[in-house]
């Protein structure tokens, strides 16, 4: 099972832009979907992006295409989250996870990274 590790979050201003980076160890990584979710206080946790392993099939919530961009680097086992003209709105923890290929439920977990945006 994969194990990852998320980073690049913190606190920016309105309409700004941040770089979420998630490492992944063990496993094999190309045999994952890739996921960023995010958690807001006080509300469920959100599905945000999801990449498929070669990254050519990307899917987004529908309010987050546009200003989110998902990508990966299989031979670095990296996943990158883009996020530009960020608003107080997206202002959460932001979770890394992955599922294998094919499966219904992300198995595997970051410890998240908490993203702020200030008005």
């Amino acid at each position: 099972q994969v194990q990852l590790v998320e980073s690049g979050g913190g606190l920016v201003q309105a309409g700004g832009s941040l770089r979420l980076s998630c490492a992944a160890s063990g496993g094999t990584f190309s045999d994952y979907v890739m996921g960023w979710f995010r958690q807001a206080p006080g509300k469920e946790r959100e599905f945000v992006v999801s990449i498929n392993w070669s990254g050519d099939v990307r899917n987004y919530a529908p309010s987050k295409k546009g200003r989110f961009t998902i990508s990966r680097d299989n031979a670095k086992k990296m996943v990158y989250l883009e996020m530009n003209s960020l608003k107080p709105e997206d202002t959460a923890v932001y979770y890394c996870a992955a599922k294998v290929t094919g499966s219904y439920k992300y198995s595997s977990w970051g410890q998240g990274t908490q993203v702020t945006v200030s008005s």
